[in-house]
């Protein structure tokens, strides 16, 4: 297989052993076509130079990497979904296929599947993926990167060839399987089901598994299961944080959908929201708004919560209750980053930064619902530096009333950071790129009915162009 000097396989979590995870066997489809191969993620784990053929063999088939864990693992898990407690989960229609380290980071990384076939854990699933939900899933990792947003990045979709039936989408629907390069797929759950089968000696292993793996600067402590909990909770705070400032709303935060490194990944019905809406919600099925946009740093706090609850069977309840309580200035902090990065400009006083947040918010509630959330961001990218492009674009009117005023003013206070980042072609444009719900169902109206991915192609392709235009 022609691997570049970046593979470097590391099969590690395979040898945590049976109670982890259960060894499975991909489906057999009848068709693999490539409809998207990551070949800029792929360069930086050396698999950039396979042919198609071997790209189906080994992300369509399931052929073993070289080096890498020969059989695919379903891992196991429970979580609270929608704050009920699930102890009948695990990777249901997905499993670990390979680890590899990152050129340049070293970073572990891991290869995982959605939709590669029935596992013990699919419970009456077929464990399948349907096409549609596969090309929602590659439009939001891309928008998601570019926005500056740790996501898993969508590494391969292959359509598979079976009819798929569902309740929630006309059917029969086309199929597929995707392959996901993320940075841990331990989740909040993983700890929990040992919690709730009362072994803490499994949790032990886990803690010192995570350390090793991700996080080896805490391995000198006394307490690891206390400082891993302090990690994750500034690593979570720090995704939700950039969440909020990139306008995402993800539908389902259960804790079997949060990973311990602080990574957003696994889209089912997200979305990014067309204007500011604290109560807008992505999934259909959640009636009470309990994972709206407005609510995503309140359901991180309450996942947190639970991981630390099955942390105490190793550790001392007050250092977990020191390690939740630096959440809140942890999530602010890292909002006021988050905005700043979303607007192009320096940091300065702590204080000066949360004055700007506070005005960016009161200024897109006054926009209401003329103003979309993204245009607002691309109008005012580089601070004072746009003031022009912003007041002569196609939204100046809306830039006239009093809370805009206050939010020039203090933009008035920061440096960009990076001007030349807007003498690139993408600021020369009146409108953003934008991912929104319309969107993405013409693009999939014309693959559904006229196989035409044309609009699909193109728009990953703007996308592209926006990521390089916001970190040039």
């Amino acid at each position: 297989m022609p691997v570049s000097a970046a593979y470097r396989p590391d099969p590690r979590f395979a040898a945590l052993g049976p109670e982890f995870a259960d060894p499975v066997e991909p489906a057999d489809f009848p068709s693999t076509l490539i409809r998207f191969r990551n070949d800029r993620a792929a360069a930086t784990v050396g698999l950039d130079r396979l042919t198609d053929e071997e790209w189906r063999r080994h992300f369509a088939r399931f052929g073993p990497l070289p080096g890498s864990q020969p059989p695919p693992l379903a891992m196991r898990y429970h979580g609270h979904q929608f704050r009920t407690y699930n102890p009948d989960l695990g990777d249901g229609r997905g499993f670990l296929f390979a680890q590899l380290r990152e050129a340049g980071s070293g970073r572990l990384l891991d290869l995982a599947t959605k939709g590669s076939g029935r596992t013990p854990w699919s419970r009456e699933g077929d464990g399948r993926l349907t096409l549609k939900g596969g090309v929602r899933e590659v439009l939001a990792t891309a928008m998601l990167e570019a926005l500056g947003v740790p996501t898993s990045r969508s590494f391969s979709l292959v359509e598979t060839g079976e009819a798929l039936q569902r309740g929630d989408e006309p059917s029969p629907t086309r199929s597929a399987v995707l392959t996901r390069l993320s940075h841990s797929h331990i989740r909040f759950g993983s700890f929990q089901r040992h919690a709730a089968l009362n072994r803490p000696d499994l949790i032990s292993i886990l803690v010192d598994h995570v350390i090793e793996t991700y996080a080896p600067e805490l391995a000198s402590g006394t307490d690891k299961a206390a400082a891993l909990l302090a990690w994750t909770v500034a690593r979570s705070a720090h995704l939700a944080a950039r969440w909020m400032a990139a306008g995402f709303v993800h539908g389902v935060l259960n804790t079997d959908n949060m990973n311990i490194t602080g990574e957003s990944f696994d889209y089912g019905p997200y979305r990014f929201l067309p204007r500011n809406d604290p109560n807008f919600t992505a999934a259909y099925f959640d009636q009470t708004g309990l994972y709206s946009f407005g609510r995503q740093p309140e359901a991180v706090f309450w996942n947190l919560r639970q991981l630390a609850g099955a942390l105490r069977l190793v550790a001392d309840e007050a250092p977990l209750v020191e390690a939740l309580g630096c959440f809140p200035a942890a999530y602010r902090d890292a909002l006021a980053g988050a905005l700043l990065n979303r607007l192009g400009l320096k940091r300065r006083s702590p204080e000066g930064v949360a004055d700007l947040a506070n005005a960016a918010f009161h200024a897109l509630a006054e926009g209401g619902e003329a103003l979309r959330w993204e245009p607002f961001f691309f109008d005012w990218f580089g601070g004072e530096a746009s003031q022009t492009r912003a007041l002569a674009g196609p939204r100046a009117a809306l830039y006239g009333g009093e809370a805009f005023a206050d939010f020039r003013a203090r933009l008035e206070t920061f440096e960009p950071d990076r001007p030349e980042r807007l003498e690139h072609p993408y600021f020369s444009r009146t409108d953003p790129e934008e991912l929104l719900y319309d969107g993405i169902e013409t693009m999939w109206a014309a693959i559904a009915e006229r196989d035409d991915w044309s609009p699909f192609d193109a728009k990953l392709a703007a996308i592209e162009a926006a990521r390089v235009g916001w970190k040039l």
